[in-house]
């Protein structure tokens, strides 16, 4: 009878040194994700006389959008979807019609250009969100409003110095922000129970 021969083991001794070796590899050659945020800005605090009194703003001035738990969107009483909010923002914050159900215009002299132009200074942007909004939409809403100030700035900048506002110096953008004042107000978020 033949013998029967014996497979010969594997030699597993330097399996923990590869292992150990290839994690160093793969922890100093990768990215890790970075959070997403938000580029905001903070108001001051503000003034002991300022505490008790309510900040009035006329309905006209302000520009509502809702999203509700199921992500849908409102600005004002329309349901729209997140590509048509820049458009809407801008038509809002620009009023060039001077239309009467958007914000009022108000002369203000830009000291830089010596001219007097109609802004609408008092806008206000108001964001209000759902506890169950994900941070997807609420996302892809503070990108298009920014994007709508950002254009509109870029259009003024041409307009007046012959740059996109990021090319200009300090005191052109300055100028250019007294013009389209950036005012996004973000409403504490509710439960709305159903979809709206």
């Amino acid at each position: 009878m033949a013998k029967k021969r014996k497979m010969p083991g594997l030699n597993t001794s330097s399996t923990a040194d590869i292992s150990f070796m290839l994690l160093i590899f793969f922890l100093t050659t990768t990215s890790m994700d970075t959070d997403q945020g938000l580029g905001r800005t903070l108001p001051k605090p503000p003034e002991e006389d300022q505490l008790n009194n309510e900040i009035k703003v006329k309905e006209r001035n302000i520009l509502n959008i809702r999203i509700n738990k199921d992500n849908y969107l409102m600005i004002g009483d329309d349901y729209v979807s997140v590509s048509d909010v820049k458009e809407r923002a801008k038509e809002f914050i620009a009023n060039k019609e001077n239309r009467p159900n958007l914000p009022e215009l108000k002369p203000k002299k830009i000291k830089l250009l010596n001219e007097v132009i109609p802004v609408t200074e008092n806008h206000v942007i108001s964001v209000q969100t759902d506890r169950g909004t994900s941070y997807g939409v609420y996302f892809q809403v503070q990108d298009a409003l920014v994007a709508a100030y950002n254009e509109l700035r870029d259009e003024f900048a041409k307009e007046k110095f012959g740059f996109k506002y990021e090319f200009l110096t300090k005191e052109q953008q300055d100028a250019v922000r007294e013009v389209y004042p950036q005012k996004i107000s973000e409403a504490e978020p509710k439960k709305y129970g159903k979809a709206i």
